[in-house]
């Protein structure tokens, strides 16, 4: 496996379609971590792979010192954008959340919302988030579950895509409890692990496939994989088809919920196990 590589590809994937827009449908979650950490004016405070501020900004708001740190520079133009817009200040650094550029102990708390999960070495980004957090500060991460609606679209997509030239971790893997709490080494076994949902809608389920054709990275770079090879409409077939047998809607629109791991823990505050 190539971070370095997959760490481009990532820029590339979340700089292609609209992911500004389709933040603000996932704002909810970014709201429950800051209400599970009690985040309040004062603190310092240090989101990981914060996309467009969606908690940066909300926890400037309440007085927070906060910075937001993203690898991807288009990102990082938006969240800017929003925060002059709302009237915040958040110190914004464009980095890499399995390479911090933060000492030891730095802030109360260090959060990611669906962010960390794309760094490809899982462990290692986790053990970043432990390494600049102060001892008793709080710790929360955001996961798609694996059995839910967009953990299961990866497997989707997985289905008709080449296969990567070498086996590697995938965000999906964060979805599985046992697993999530391994990456985070000896916090693991005490953090509380919550499985909240967000919900979508649409006109129709070949509807919100359309949305996420324009807007969502990984199904726009899918697209431009397959479809000049004649092989997007068969993987547009599936995205549907997995949709509609999520649809628990009933006043003739599509609605589904995607659930997702709500990860909260605290830095011990003794010496570190032998």
């Amino acid at each position: 496996m190539d971070p370095t590589a997959i760490k481009e590809g990532q820029k590339h994937i979340w700089t292609i379609g609209d992911f500004p827009d389709l933040a603000t449908l996932i704002q909810p979650a970014s709201d429950a971590i800051i209400d599970a950490l009690g985040i309040e004016a004062g603190d310092r405070v240090l989101d990981v792979a914060c996309g467009t501020g969606n908690l940066a900004i909300p926890a400037a708001k309440l007085g927070a010192d906060v910075v937001g740190l993203d690898l991807t520079p288009r990102l990082l133009e938006v969240a800017r954008e929003r925060a002059v817009a709302e009237g915040v200040t958040v110190e914004w650094i464009e980095g890499d959340a399995e390479d911090l550029p933060f000492d030891d102990d730095s802030f109360d708390h260090v959060v990611s919302c669906f962010g960390m999960i794309f760094a490809p070495q899982h462990s290692r980004a986790a053990a970043e988030m432990r390494r600049v957090c102060r001892p008793g500060g709080g710790i929360a991460i955001t996961a798609w579950t694996k059995t839910g609606l967009n953990g299961t679209l990866f497997t989707v997509l997985g289905k008709h895509l080449p296969a990567p030239p070498e086996p590697m971790p995938s965000p999906v893997d964060w979805g599985e409890e046992t697993y999530l709490r391994s990456c985070f080494g000896d916090l693991g076994p005490d953090m509380a692990i919550a499985t909240e949902h967000i919900d979508f809608r649409a006109p129709s389920a070949t509807e919100w496939v359309a949305y996420n054709e324009d807007k969502l990275g990984p199904v726009v770079m899918a697209k431009s994989v397959l479809e000049p090879l004649g092989k997007f409409d068969a993987l547009r077939d599936d995205m549907i088809s997995h949709y509609e047998q999520a649809d628990i809607g009933s006043d003739g629109e599509w609605s589904a919920e995607a659930d997702y791991f709500l990860a909260t823990g605290e830095e011990p505050t003794g010496p570190a196990p032998a």
